[in-house]
């Protein structure tokens, strides 16, 4: 007989009810189904294999990118009480060959292990011959040729299709356009209609972008906000990374530097003291990210622009994992956006996968330059909606606009002319007449939209272009070689003529909205925030003792709960969100301790 979801989740986990897609996932599993989960980061994504991996027969296989990730989720697992390990290149000789003992004789709830090492022929040889509950692929966004992640090994996964035919399969990620979706449902043959999309939202981080004008005293400004707080700064080039973590240490702030050139070692030392404190800010080249499973980073700063709107979202992400408020801030400029461009055209790859990353950069930069809400932008590059959040620069402070109903149709009547096969440089340079060899090959300088919009230059079309790619009138072939055409919404709009207002291009942008909500602690009433201060102290004397994270023995989140209810026993801290059967039996005391002296 199967164990009940529910009660695994109660006395494993601490909570009391799934949210929103769990359940509906976690019945669809234990039942021996396949399923393609796209949920966003902080969702519960982990839990949605973990809970059929306990419930079903036999061991969960997980399969996970990165050595760091890994770690972090058995030593969080453990602490719940469940029996996991990881398999990979840092167990010694005989360290691996007791793991596969436990492993043999069903000692194990779940195994992780790294694509490279799992697809080793011994190791799926000898995993063969164990029963394996689920095989779960996390971050399956990495097995897409088009995704902004993409790993060789990751690729190489569907021999496990054949390998284990009768075992279910799952595909987890939090970042993943159409293509790459349907990608990974094909390459994995997954049916469509397992597959669970939770949507993008996460209402808890404030997105901010601003084009650079002075980026260290911006990002200072930024960083006032979150002192005490743990956070990611990413910069593009690993020259830079070490600069500015010299930077801010000479500013009073515990930063650290992590990039691909450093010894690995010094990274690993880096990245322990960034997982294990509660004020560390990693300064960070993209290298740094996807192996961090840190809850509470409060804020993530992007000093250069990312590579796209995957990378970026993917990267923000890492921001308020535990749902508590989070803020971001992206700084670009000019300089940026040609160095992104000039990696595109030396990155040797063929020329329909430039293609797809100049438009993938054209869909960040519309993001940067759109008038409306950030958070309705960014959803909707990925099929998803809301309703203006309010938790954006944007909507705190709406930037200038102009009205852009004729610049609209201008362009878009361009695009239809031209046959809606052309990208926005091309577009570009029939609006303002520019009479170069392509344009003249193609006889565009014959048309009635040559020239017609000489009152902004090509830089100025571009930036509306985008904007009109943000507000989808313009639709971009992202799997096809990055023409434009219009869209059904633009096409409605050429019909009735709405007013439609635009960002003005040229307009200088003010670098900071005023500061959004900041640390875990200002969710409680002022009287709880001392017993919360000192929760977190305790919870760091054990996680140190442990040689351990901190949000390994609990989340912010559930030491915000505990200092808010203040339980007075065992029985009334089980009702607490986070707190499982093991852990209350393991720290309830040390905590009901410290509750019990910050009496009102």
């Amino acid at each position: 007989m199967l164990a009940d979801p529910s009660h695994i989740l109660k006395t494993v986990y601490g909570y009391d009810a799934f949210r929103g897609l769990q359940e509906d996932i976690v019945d669809h599993v234990i039942g021996g189904n396949n399923a393609f989960v796209l949920m966003p980061t902080g969702g519960g994504k982990s839990l949605c294999y973990q809970i059929p991996a306990i419930a079903r027969p036999g061991m969960g296989l997980v399969v996970s990118p990165l050595i760091a990730l890994m770690a972090d989720q058995v030593a969080a697992l453990r602490q719940a009480g469940v029996r996991a390990a990881a398999l990979n290149s840092d167990l010694a000789g005989e360290e691996r060959e007791s793991l596969w003992r436990a492993i043999h004789e069903g000692a194990l709830d779940l195994l992780y292990v790294a694509p490279e090492t799992l697809l080793r022929p011994e190791v799926l040889d000898r995993l063969s011959r164990v029963r394996l509950s689920l095989i779960a692929i996390d971050e399956a966004h990495c097995l897409s040729q088009w995704g902004h992640d993409f790993r060789p090994s990751y690729r190489q996964l569907d021999i496990l299709v054949t390998r284990f035919p009768d075992t279910p399969r799952m595909a987890l990620t939090a970042t993943a356009d159409a293509p790459t979706r349907a990608e990974i449902l094909a390459h994995l043959r997954i049916d469509p209609d397992a597959a669970f999309i939770a949507g993008f939202d996460r209402p808890n981080i404030r997105y901010a972008i601003a084009e650079k004008d002075n980026p260290r005293a911006q990002l200072k400004r930024f960083l006032a906000n979150h002192d005490g707080e743990s956070g990611i700064v990413y910069c593009l080039s690993k020259r830079k990374t070490e600069e500015t973590a010299q930077w801010l240490r000479s500013e009073g702030h515990d930063a650290l530097p992590y990039h691909g050139g450093m010894d690995k070692a010094a990274r690993e030392e880096n990245q322990a003291r960034f997982q294990h404190g509660e004020a560390v800010i990693m300064v960070a080249t993209i290298a740094f990210g996807m192996g961090i499973d840190k809850p509470d980073v409060r804020f993530v700063a992007h000093f250069d622009l990312p590579s796209s709107i995957e990378a970026y979202y993917q990267e923000t992400g890492r921001a308020g994992r535990d749902g508590l408020p989070a803020e971001t801030l992206m700084l670009y400029g000019a300089e940026d956006v040609a160095l992104r461009s000039r990696f595109i055209e030396e990155s040797g790859a063929p020329e329909q996968r430039k293609m797809t990353e100049r438009q993938k950069l054209d869909a960040l930069l519309g993001l940067a330059e759109a008038a409306s809400c950030r958070r309705q932008v960014l959803l909707s590059y990925f099929g998803d909606t809301c309703e203006p959040c309010g938790n954006c620069d944007t909507c705190a402070k709406p930037p200038k606009l102009f009205d852009g109903t004729i610049a609209a149709q201008k362009a878009l009547s361009c695009i239809y002319r031209t046959g809606e096969r052309f990208g926005q440089a091309y577009v570009a340079d029939v609006l303002v007449g520019a009479g170069n060899q392509r344009v003249l090959d193609n006889g565009h300088d014959r048309l009635s939209t040559f020239g017609i919009g000489t009152e902004h230059d090509v830089r100025a079309w571009r930036a509306i272009l985008r904007q009109l790619v943000a507000q989808r009138l313009i639709a971009v072939d992202l799997a096809g070689h990055g023409g434009l055409s219009i869209s059904e919404a633009g096409r409605q709009f050429l019909r009735e003529k709405p007013t439609l207002m635009l960002r003005v291009p040229a307009a200088p942008r003010a670098e900071r909205t005023p500061a959004s909500r900041k640390a875990a602690s200002t969710v409680l009433p002022e009287r709880d925030r001392a017993l919360f201060q000192a929760l977190r102290e305790k919870r760091m004397e054990i996680a140190r003792t442990q040689n351990v994270p901190p949000y390994v023995i609990f989340h912010d989140r559930t030491l915000v709960e505990l200092a808010a209810a203040r339980p007075a026993s065992r029985a009334q801290m089980a009702a607490v969100a986070g707190v499982g059967e093991a852990k209350l039996e393991r720290y309830g005391p040390a905590f009901l301790s410290v509750i019990a002296g910050h009496a009102h």
